[in-house]
C-alpha cells in the first residue's frame, strides 16, 4: 500500500511535473507475468525514477544498512526504501550472492518484476563496466524474460555524491525483451551464464550508447581508492 500511496499521490506526481521524464520503449515491458529488468546504475536516483516510468511494481535489492538505522532518520530511511519498491539484502559474507539471488526468484515465483543492476555498483565515471552473473542465474533459474533499460543522463541528474538531483529532464529507454529459453536446464554453467550476461550487457551498451569497459566497477572504485605505493628509491 505504501508503494503505490508513494508512486501514484505523495511522490510520483511531484517527481514527474519536476523532472518531466521523457521514456521510451515503455510498450517492451510486459503486462503481467515474471520480468527481470536489468539497468545501468549512473545514480541513486536510478531505482526511483525507472520504477515511475511503468505502471507494474519494480522490486530493486538495497543494503541491508538502509534498514537497520537508529532513530528518525533510520526510520524514515528505512520507511522510503521500503515504500519504493526495495528490499534489504545482506552484501556481508560469501552467502550473500545467493541470498539476493533467492530474493529476486522468489519475487520472479511470485510474477513480479525484480530489477537489478548487472553492473554491481554505480560508475564511477558514467562508462558501462562489466555485468556481474547474477542476472543471468536468475534468467536461467526463473525462465523469466530480460528486459534492459538504459538510464540515460541520471549522472547528470544527480551525480554520485550529490544528495539533492539537479532539475533537467530525466531520459529512460527501455530495449525489447530478451529470451533465454534457448539455454534452459543450463543454470550453474559458467560460461553460458557470462554468455548470457554479455549479452545483456551489450544490448545496454547499444542503448545508452556509453563506452563499454570490460572489467568490474567495483575493481575500478577500489583502485581510486587506493593511494598509489611510493616507488622505491634506485640504489646509486
Amino acid at each position: 500500500m505504501l508503494y503505490w500511496l508513494l508512486k501514484y499521490i505523495v511522490l510520483g506526481p511531484w517527481l514527474k511535473l519536476v523532472f518531466r521524464p521523457k521514456v521510451e520503449g515503455v510498450e517492451h515491458v510486459p503486462d503481467e507475468g515474471p520480468v527481470i529488468i536489468a539497468s545501468n546504475h549512473l545514480s541513486f536516483a536510478d531505482s526511483i525514477f525507472m520504477p515511475l516510468s511503468i505502471r507494474r511494481r519494480v522490486t530493486f535489492p538495497a543494503k541491508a544498512e538502509y534498514f537497520t538505522g537508529k532513530g528518525l532518520k533510520g526510520w524514515l530511511t528505512k520507511l522510503f526504501f521500503a515504500g519504493t519498491g526495495q528490499v534489504p539484502i545482506d552484501r556481508s559474507g560469501g552467502k550473500a550472492a545467493r541470498a539476493a539471488l533467492e530474493v529476486g526468484l522468489n519475487i520472479l515465483r511470485a510474477g513480479g518484476i525484480f530489477g537489478i543492476y548487472p553492473e554491481g555498483t554505480r560508475s564511477p565515471d558514467g562508462r558501462l563496466y562489466r555485468g556481474k552473473t547474477g542476472v543471468a542465474r536468475l534468467a536461467l533459474e526463473s525462465g523469466a524474460p530480460v528486459v534492459p533499460v538504459a538510464m540515460m543522463n541520471m549522472d547528470k541528474v544527480q551525480p554520485i555524491g550529490q544528495k539533492l538531483p539537479n532539475l533537467r529532464r530525466v531520459h529512460i529507454k527501455f530495449g525489447p525483451a530478451l529470451d533465454f529459453s534457448r539455454y534452459a536446464g543450463m543454470a550453474g554453467d559458467r560460461f553460458i551464464e557470462r554468455a548470457v550476461t554479455d549479452e545483456i550487457m551489450y544490448e545496454l551498451m547499444t542503448l545508452s550508447g556509453r563506452e563499454y569497459i570490460d572489467m568490474y566497477a567495483q575493481k575500478v572504485k577500489n583502485a581510486q581508492a587506493s593511494p598509489p605505493t611510493p616507488a622505491e628509491p634506485v640504489a646509486a
